[in-house]
């Protein structure tokens, strides 16, 4: 049995992610530093309203950006092959695929990766096209990360104005059927590229990335249990049984006091957040999120 412990673990992951950005943008112009502050918000969360109650979906970026900080080397093995538009023949599956190829085009970007970007980005365009919500990415933008393609820092920003406009795009056109599976597609390649990163280089940050997700996925399942079509009760009854391999991680969070240094102006955070998961527990939500995925990619498990 593992037992992480951590202080106030989302609030440093949030405001290392936030520094690793503002630190490898340097000095950027007034109109860049604003996309950069755009950006800020779609790394954290996505938040969706379903029935007048409010979930929170972390970006797909935010895993990416963990995973590099974490010295692990670029894989091009983890993604989906961008090259397999075609075989999605339904508005189910593109949509769920759209949400990987996005987190795709993430992934690579953050690592610099231009030519496997440029494969990424013209198979989200596809996709769009095909689903008919093309005008869900304002044309703009899009024509800026063509442009961009080759600068890491500008891409990144980029792909997160994407990212946030054709989710406001889709719900404002009440196509939140759409919206709702392109965000699982996102969070399931988010998630499988966590496990496949803790296989080749397990550390606590990624384990605990793994293991918060146990609220993310029971906020999933509520927000997909309102699609009554056959294709999604089956992936919800999927994503169900994994949250049953969740129920076995613990959470305890005890407060301490915080201490305060007059002299330099600073509050220290003591309170400590514990996650207690076990090596099984990990396999398993490995092998399933794999499963999950290899199904909508139409990628034959090995």
């Amino acid at each position: 049995m593992n037992i992480i412990k951590t202080m106030s673990n989302k609030y440093l992951i949030a405001l290392t992610i936030a520094s690793s950005i503002l630190a490898s943008c340097g000095d950027k112009t007034e109109k860049e530093k604003e996309e950069i502050v755009d950006v800020q918000d779609t790394i954290k969360t996505t938040q969706f309203n379903i029935s007048g109650e409010l979930f929170s979906v972390p970006s797909p970026i935010q895993t990416a950006l963990l995973i590099q900080k974490s010295g692990i080397i670029y894989d091009k093995t983890v993604l989906s092959a961008s090259n397999k538009v075609n075989t999605f023949s339904t508005d189910y599956a593109r949509s769920l695929n759209l949400g990987i190829y996005g987190a795709d085009l993430g992934y690579v970007s953050l690592y610099n990766q231009t030519q496997d970007a440029i494969g990424y980005l013209a198979s989200v365009k596809q996709l769009a096209d095909k689903l008919g919500i093309s005008a869900a990415f304002d044309a703009s933008t899009m024509e800026r990360i063509q442009k961009n393609v080759t600068n890491k820092d500008s891409m990144m920003v980029l792909v997160g104005i994407a990212y946030r406009s054709s989710d406001t795009y889709l719900k404002s056109n009440q196509r939140n059927d759409v919206s709702s599976l392109i965000l699982t597609g996102g969070w399931i390649e988010s998630l499988y590229f966590s496990t496949t990163a803790y296989k080749s280089k397990p550390n606590n940050d990624i384990k605990y990335r793994i293991a918060e997700q146990k609220q993310t996925l029971m906020s999933l399942v509520k927000i997909l249990g309102s699609n009554t079509s056959a294709e999604v009760v089956e992936l919800t009854k999927e994503l169900a049984d994994l949250s049953k391999i969740y129920e076995g991680i613990q959470f305890k969070y005890t407060f301490v006091e915080p201490t305060t240094d007059t002299l330099k102006k600073v509050t220290y955070i003591n309170s400590t957040s514990e996650i207690i998961v076990t090596a099984d527990q990990l396999s398993q939500i490995s092998e399933k999120i794999k499963a999950i995925r290899n199904k909508i990619t139409n990628t034959t498990q090995s």
